[in-house]
C-alpha cells in the first residue's frame, strides 16, 4: 500500500442497522485524489442504532487513515448521514448520550489531520462506494 503523505484523500463512510436498532454493519472506503482505491474495511458491529453505526463507520475510517504512513495534506470525508455531518460541523447539537463519546472521538481524530472536511452526499453516491453489508 502506498503512503498517503502529501496527498489529498477521500474517505467514504457508511453504517446501517436493520432493524433500527438492530444488527449493524459499517464500511469505509479510502480513495486517492484520482479516485483510485487505497484501502477499505467492512464489518459487523453487533447491535446498534443507525446513527451509532454511522459514527462507528466514521471512527473506523478515520482510524484506518490515521494508521497509514504519513498524513494526507487534505482528507475529505463523505457520508450520506445528514445528522452525522451536521453534528460534526457543529450545525446540530449532539443530544443522544450514546453518541456524545463517538462525536468527541471523531472530532479528536479529525483534528489530527492538517486539513479535513466532512461533507454530506446523496445516499446513491455513497452506496456506490459503500462496503457495509446491507447499507
Amino acid at each position: 500500500m502506498r503512503g498517503s503523505a502529501g496527498e489529498s484523500l477521500v474517505l467514504y463512510v457508511d453504517g446501517s442497522a436493520k432493524p433500527n436498532p438492530g444488527l449493524a454493519s459499517i464500511g469505509a472506503l479510502l480513495e486517492n485524489g484520482h479516485g483510485v482505491r487505497v484501502t477499505g474495511l467492512s464489518r459487523s458491529i453487533g447491535r446498534a442504532t443507525n446513527n451509532e453505526a454511522e459514527y462507528r463507520a466514521l471512527l473506523a475510517g478515520l482510524e484506518m487513515v490515521s494508521a497509514l504512513p504519513g498524513k494526507p495534506l487534505h482528507l475529505e470525508v463523505r457520508s450520506d448521514s445528514e445528522l452525522l455531518v451536521r453534528q460534526i460541523e457543529g450545525a446540530y447539537r449532539v443530544r443522544k448520550r450514546e453518541l456524545m463519546p463517538l462525536h468527541s472521538r471523531a472530532l479528536e481524530l479529525l483534528r489530527a489531520f492538517p486539513s479535513a472536511a466532512v461533507i454530506h452526499i446523496p445516499r446513491e453516491l455513497n452506496k456506490a462506494h459503500s462496503l457495509a453489508d446491507g447499507c
